[in-house]
C-alpha cells in the first residue's frame, strides 16, 4: 500500500500520530547522519566500551546516550526495524511488519521491498527484479528532508532493505550488494540510474582486494570476555569456529564462499565507511543549500552475530573494529562538513538472543521453534472439530496464515478455535497465541504480550493468528536469531553526536521510533504521521 494512495489512511494516521514540530536553530547543521547498526543490543555499549578509541567511544563519552531505549513491539526484525527508525512509526502505522510476508491473492512470499514497477539497476552484470520502498505507508525522515528541505539524500547497505527503507521514496544514490554478493544495485527509483560518483568508488575499490586477508583478533586475547569457541556456533562456509578467519573461500581466487566470509568480516564494515566518507566528497554532501542527509547500514554485526551468538569474541571484536571504522568517518566528516556542521544519530534495528544451547548450558530456558511443526499442529487441533484437512497455508515466524476462508471457517466454530489456541499455548516456547481480531484492538491492552503484538500488526499482511514465543526460543535452525518481545531483542542503544545536541547519559525510556523526530525538529520539519516524538532535553536550545 503506498503512502501516497489513500488520503483517507493519511489523516487517520495523523491524528494517531504526534506531530513532531520545532523551529529550527539559527544555524541548522549541513549534514544529517543516520547510522543503523545491524543487531546491536544496548549491553553492547556497556560490555564493550572500555576497548573503544574511536568513534563509537566518541559518541558515547562526547554525545547523548540513551541508556532505556526499545522497541515497543514484537517482531523484531530487519526490515521492520530500519522502517521504523526512518518513519518515527510502528509497523502498525508504516506497514512494514517482517522482511518478508505472506501475500495471500497471489498465495506466495513477498520481500518487504518488492515492487513490480519497479527495476533494479546494477553496478555490474544485469539483474532482475525491482525493489523500493513503495510499501511503506508512511513518508520517512529523508522523504520529508528532500521535499521540505531540499536535500541531497546517500544511503548504504549490504542489504537492499536496509539502504532503501533509510532513503524512503527517492534518493541521490541508494546501493547495496546484490544478493549473489558480486556487483552492487540500485533501483529505479533512485535517480536516472547508476550514480556516477558510485560508480567511481567502485571501480577505484574493488571489494575482491580483500580476497586472502585474515581476519585477526584486533584487542589482546586477554581482553576477551568469553571462549573463542562456544557451543551452536555456525560460522560460513570454510571457516572454523576459532580465530583466525582467513578469507580465501575454496581457495581458487575470489568467489561465491569468499564473498559470504567477506560480508561476515570487519573489512565489510570498513569498506561501507569508506563508500560513505568518499560519496561525502564526491558528491559534496554538507555543501549544498539545504541540508543533506546521509544514511548508513552496517550489516556485518548482525551476520556474524547470527553465525557466533552475542557471547562470542568474533562479536566483541566486530564493535572494536566498528568503532575505529566509525571513528575514521567522523574524522572525515569533520574535514570535509566541519565539525559543528553535522549531526548524527546512531541506534539499532534489532538486538539478539543468545545461542539457545548456549542458554541451556547455563540452566536458562531456550529452544528452537519449528515453523512446519507448529503448522501441523494447527492442521491437527482444527481437523479433530472441523474434520481433516490442510488449513495452515504459511507460518512465518509469529505470524500464521491460513488458507483461503479456512480461518474463517475457525472463527465459526468457537470451540475449534479455542482448541487450537489452547494447543499453541501449551506448546513449547509459545508464551502466548492470539487471534486477528484480538491483536487488531490491542494497542491499549492492559496485557503486555498483546499489546506487543498489536504494535506489529497490520491489517492485509499480518497473519490470521499471531503466537508470541518465549524469551530464549527463536525460528532459526543454527546459530542465533531475533525476532521476538524479549528484552534481548527488542533493546537497542540510541546515541546522538554533533550540533544541536545536548551530551549527556540519559535514563528516559524512548524508542527507536523517536530518532528521526529528533533530528526533524533540529531541522523544524514535521513528522506528523510519527507515533514517535522529538526528545526535546537532548536537544540545545537555538541561538
Amino acid at each position: 500500500m503506498p503512502y501516497r494512495t489513500s488520503a483517507a489512511l493519511i489523516i487517520a494516521l495523523a491524528v494517531l500520530g504526534r506531530a513532531s514540530t520545532a523551529v529550527p536553530a539559527q544555524t541548522p547543521p549541513k549534514l544529517a547522519v543516520l547510522f543503523v547498526v545491524d543487531q546491536m543490543r544496548a549491553d553492547y555499549v556497556d560490555r564493550f566500551q572500555s576497548e573503544w578509541t574511536g568513534g563509537l567511544k566518541r559518541m558515547v563519552t562526547r554525545g547523548a546516550w540513551f541508556r532505556q531505549a526499545a522497541y515497543p513491539y514484537l517482531t523484531t526484525v530487519t526490515c521492520a526495524g530500519h522502517a521504523t527508525v526512518s518513519t518515527g512509526a510502528f509497523p502498525r502505522t508504516h506497514g512494514i511488519i517482517q522482511n518478508a510476508w505472506w501475500d495471500r491473492d497471489a498465495g506466495r512470499q513477498v520481500t518487504c521491498t518488492a515492487d513490480g514497477e519497479a527495476h533494479d539497476i546494477s553496478y555490474g552484470d544485469p539483474v532482475k527484479g525491482g525493489d523500493s520502498a513503495h510499501q511503506l505507508a508512511v513518508p520517512t525522515f529523508t522523504d520529508l528532508m528532500r521535499t521540505e528541505r531540499g536535500a541531497h539524500v546517500v544511503t548504504l547497505s549490504l542489504k537492499d532493505r536496509s539502504a532503501i527503507m533509510l532513503a524512503g521514496h527517492g534518493a541521490d544514490a541508494a546501493t547495496w550488494l546484490s544478493e549473489s554478493l558480486d556487483r552492487w544495485e540500485t533501483s529505479s527509483v533512485f535517480g536516472d540510474g547508476t550514480a556516477p560518483p558510485v560508480k567511481a568508488f567502485l571501480a577505484s575499490h574493488p571489494m575482491d582486494a580483500d580476497y586472502g586477508r585474515t581476519w585477526e583478533r584486533l584487542l589482546p586475547t586477554s581482553h576477551y570476555r568469553h571462549p573463542d569457541d562456544a557451543p551452536g556456533e555456525a560460522p560460513p562456509s570454510g571457516w572454523t569456529a576459532t580465530f583466525p578467519h582467513v578469507l580465501k573461500g575454496a581457495g581458487k581466487g575470489p568467489d561465491a564462499e569468499f564473498r559470504a566470509q567477506w560480508e561476515r568480516s570487519p573489512f565489510a564494515d570498513a569498506y561501507l565507511g569508506s563508500f560513505a566518507a568518499a560519496l561525502v566528497e564526491s558528491m559534496q554532501l554538507g555543501h549544498h543549500d539545504g541540508t543533506d542527509v546521509l544514511g548508513v547500514s552496517f550489516s556485518s554485526t548482525d551476520l556474524v552475530g547470527h553465525a557466533f551468538g552475542p557471547d562470542s569474541q568474533e562479536v566483541q571484536d566486530m564493535y572494536a573494529h566498528l568503532d575505529q571504522t566509525i571513528g575514521t568517518l567522523l574524522n572525515r566528516l569533520d574535514a570535509l562538513v566541519g565539525r559543528d556542521r553535522y549531526v548524527v544519530a546512531l541506534t539499532a534495528d534489532h538486538g539478539v538472543t543468545p545461542i539457545p544451547e548456549q542458554m541451556t548450558a547455563a540452566g536458562k530456558d531456550g529452544g528452537r521453534l519449528n515453523a512446519t511443526t507448529i503448522g501441523a499442529l494447527i492442521d491437527t487441533r482444527a481437523g479433530v472439530e472441523l474434520g481433516t484437512g490442510h488449513y495452515v497455508a504459511r507460518v512465518n515466524g509469529n505470524d500464521i496464515y491460513f488458507e483461503p476462508g479456512m480461518y474463517a471457517k475457525l472463527l465459526a466454530a468457537p470451540k475449534a478455535m479455542d482448541a487450537v489456541l489452547t494447543a499453541l499455548r501449551g506448546s513449547a516456547g509459545i508464551a502466548a497465541a492470539f487471534t486477528a481480531e484480538q491483536v487488531r484492538s490491542g494497542t491499549a491492552s492492559e496485557d503486555r504480550l498483546l499489546k506487543e503484538a498489536a504494535f506489529s500488526y497490520f491489517q492485509g499482511r499480518s497473519g490470521d493468528l499471531v503466537i508470541v514465543p518465549k524469551p530464549g526460543w527463536m525460528f532459526s535452525a543454527t546459530g542465533t536469531t531475533h525476532g521476538t518481545g524479549s528484552d534481548d531483542d527488542q533493546r537497542v542503544p540510541v546515541l546522538l553526536y554533533g550540533a544541536g545536541i545536548r551530551p549527556g547519559t540519559y535514563a528516559e525510556r524512548i524508542t527507536p521510533a523517536d530518532v528521526t523526530p529528533t533530528l526533524a525538529a533540529i531541522f523544524g520539519v514535521t513528522m506528523s504521521q510519527a507515533d514517535g516524538h522529538p526528545i526535546k532535553g537532548v536537544l540545545r536550545p537555538a541561538p
